[in-house]
């Protein structure tokens, strides 16, 4: 069957997201919009997760649970989980390798937790942009050994991406690769490439929803899937 996957995802918690991008308001548009398999991957945190797996639950949406780490070198790298509480782990220890910078809400922005209801319940004071002290391959090796799903991000964008940071892609263990425009002019070593919306507001949501040819809806269908280049079709 042919599948509506997003894995790439901010809400009000990312600085830069926009206050009334709530984990719930995501789940309830990207329903809306037909897809399927949806992540929510802001910025070094993990804490919106539990309100977005509440809300995946009402919209029969298939969440996955992700952060997009920034590594020391500025790289950003999609981390996606199938299980809660593993992601949540995850974005306590991302959190505890930032910087002590806190956040200037005027000039970042708002980096707000909600509930399931849309309410602000916390509000980060530490800095979420920041760069974090783990290397590219360091963030990639430590979350494949939690069995998270590795993708570097928006690979082919002239900031926070790996070709642009460091001027090439290293031949590593990635789940799939993402990118804003296809085809992607560097060596991909033949790995899968997604689309995905890297939505900041309500409106970007489903924006680069691609397809995957799946048996079935599960993380595990997806995991198979991702492995085979020709299973993806991407949106027109």
């Amino acid at each position: 069957m042919r599948v509506a996957v997003d894995l790439h995802n901010h809400s009000c918690l990312s600085p830069c997201g926009s206050d009334d991008l709530t984990p719930s308001l995501l789940a309830v548009e990207a329903m809306e919009q037909g897809i399927q398999i949806l992540a929510l991957t802001d910025h070094n945190s993990a804490r919106n997760l539990v309100a977005f797996s509440q809300a995946c639950e009402i919209c029969s949406l298939l969440g996955l649970y992700g952060l997009e780490v920034t590594t020391i070198e500025e790289v950003h790298v999609l981390t996606v989980f199938p299980n809660l509480e593993d992601a949540l782990a995850f974005g306590s220890f991302i959190e505890f390798l930032l910087p002590p910078i806190s956040n200037d809400p005027k000039l970042f922005g708002n980096q707000l937790v909600c509930d399931v209801t849309g309410t602000v319940i916390d509000r980060v004071d530490r800095l979420l942009i920041s760069g974090t002290s783990l290397s590219f391959c360091d963030v990639v090796e430590e979350a494949l050994s939690r069995d998270a799903l590795v993708i570097p991000a928006h690979i082919d964008r002239f900031a926070n991406s790996v070709l642009a940071n460091l001027g090439f892609l290293p031949d590593l263990p990635y789940t799939a690769l993402e990118a804003i425009h296809l085809p992607v002019q560097a060596d991909t070593h033949n790995l899968t490439i997604l689309t995905g919306s890297d939505a900041h507001s309500l409106d970007q949501v489903g924006r680069r929803t691609c397809y995957l040819e799946l048996e079935e809806i599960s993380y595990e269908a997806l995991k198979a899937g991702l492995r085979n280049p020709a299973q993806v079709r991407y949106r027109k």
